[in-house]
């Protein structure tokens, strides 16, 4: 099948950005009224095609659209992204609505409580306009679940999207909203953005709130999804900030996420080409490289680099596997046979890790931890491809003619970095042969988020 635009047939405001929005709801030009209705329309539209949501949530967001639509007409719109379609990933809790983790072990009953990134977005005042779809707990590369089936790629349905943030992606890519929320334990926004040419940001861990916490602990962050570095920025402003029902935060506060022009002009960049398991597709190599030397266009100065320690993937699947058997127990015991056979299979493995291989693991990522804040004080940016593939056939959880273990080499480059917690950030940067997103991954130090997506932003403006 050839691949198309997934944006090609939408309607105009369901292509527009924030600021694009923002400037016809101060003008008048049309409301958040208008953008939801939208952006509802395409969502019912995606829905057919891709299988993005488990929750159009139609009366309530023409709820939220028309008080939006009364504050701007006002002249007192409460943020920079009052009105601004919005989707919520089925794993992060929204008040009155149903949440069940792409799982049918899961309670049918209502959230009692926004988690905080939610609570953040409403109180600025952003239209909700539904939940996407996810891999059972969120526990792999791919988006299926035995509750929802299968998610699509919308630049050719017969690929995955990825995942664990599918949905979320396939929203961004078509238009069903411009703002998402996705979650990333180990590249499931980066991974998916990469494969569906869109923008994903892992921030620095700690810069946005959960609650309840991850089952996988602190490899797990939640972070923003759209169609531009800009848009991601807004979006994390708006969620970003301490909140007391997160412990694992800690009561630091981290630096401001004002973008900035020229922060690639003499920014010293480390190319990380080879990953710690598997090899890199020819297509997607070549396109990195081509980015990096935009990036020296730009005035950065590249140097071939390699990721400090040797045992990055069994650190990683230690930590993974754990987090899976501690989610797995909390379901009950009755319907365990209702869950997806390889995320039970990866939660019983996780169950006969010892202690103190859990614990010997997490010292060595403390470790590993440090390593990476030195390396990230002698680099602005460290760029990599965000995925060694594009995208494969859907259905399958790896490519056929991959053997590494589950998911980890379409996760190569991503799971190292949630281990060290640093911001990480898949931008577009190519297309293969075969019409398919190559995605650019950047990171940055801990609590530079704003200067990575500052330099996103200057990558993007470059490419167009």
């Amino acid at each position: 099948m050839t691949s198309r635009n997934p944006l090609a047939d939408a309607d105009e405001l369901c292509r527009s950005s924030v600021a694009q929005l923002v400037a016809g709801f101060s003008t008048g030009k049309f409301t958040p009224l208008d953008a939801a209705k939208a952006a509802l329309a395409r969502a019912e539209q995606v829905q057919r095609r891709f299988n993005a949501f488990t929750l159009i949530d139609t009366e309530a967001a023409l709820a939220m659209a028309a008080e939006s639509t009364d504050r701007w007409q006002s002249g007192a719109p409460r943020s920079g992204i009052d009105g601004v379609p919005t989707t919520i990933k089925d794993i992060v809790w929204v008040k009155g609505r149903v949440v069940r983790y792409g799982s049918r072990t899961t309670t049918t009953q209502p959230c009692p409580q926004d988690a905080p990134s939610v609570k953040r977005l409403r109180a600025a005042g952003a239209t909700l306009i539904g939940l996407t779809t996810t891999p059972e707990f969120g526990w792999k590369a791919i988006t299926d679940s035995p509750l929802t089936g299968l998610t699509r790629n919308p630049w050719n349905p017969e690929v995955t999207p990825g995942g664990s943030s599918g949905g979320a992606v396939v929203a961004a890519a078509t238009g069903a909203g411009v703002l998402h929320i996705g979650t990333d334990g180990g590249g499931s926004i980066r991974i998916p953005s990469s494969l569906t040419g869109v923008v994903g940001l892992k921030p620095t861990f700690g810069r946005v709130a959960a609650n309840p916490p991850s089952a996988y602990g602190t490899v797990a962050h939640i972070g923003p999804i759209a169609r531009s570095a800009e848009d991601a920025a807004a979006m994390l402003a708006a969620m970003a900030g301490r909140d007391l029902d997160d412990w694992n935060q800690g009561p630091g506060e981290l630096p401001p996420l004002a973008l900035v022009d020229g922060v690639l002009r003499g920014a010293r960049i480390g190319f990380w080409s080879k990953p710690p398991v598997g090899g890199v597709d020819a297509e997607v190599a070549a396109a990195v490289e081509k980015a990096a030397s935009s990036l020296e266009k730009l005035g950065a100065h590249i140097e071939p680099i390699d990721l400090p320690q040797a045992d990055l993937g069994e650190i990683f699947r230690v930590h993974w596997l754990a987090g899976a058997a501690n989610r797995l127990a909390a379901a009950p015991a009755d319907l365990v046979h209702l869950c997806d056979p390889g995320f039970v299979e990866a939660a019983q493995a996780g169950a006969s890790i010892l202690a103190s291989t859990l614990v010997a693991a997490q010292v060595r990522r403390a470790a590993f931890g440090s390593a990476m804040d030195n390396l990230l004080a002698k680099f602005d940016f460290i760029i990599s491809p965000a995925t060694p593939i594009p995208a494969f056939a859907v259905g399958p959880e790896v490519p056929r003619d991959v053997v590494h273990a589950r998911a980890i080499h379409s996760g190569s480059f991503a799971y190292p970095i949630n281990l060290s917690q640093q911001p990480a950030l898949s931008t577009p940067c190519g297309m293969t042969s075969a019409g398919l997103p190559i995605g650019l991954q950047i990171v940055g130090a801990r609590g530079a988020d704003a200067k990575v997506l500052s330099a996103a932003r200057e990558f993007e403006r470059a490419a167009r």
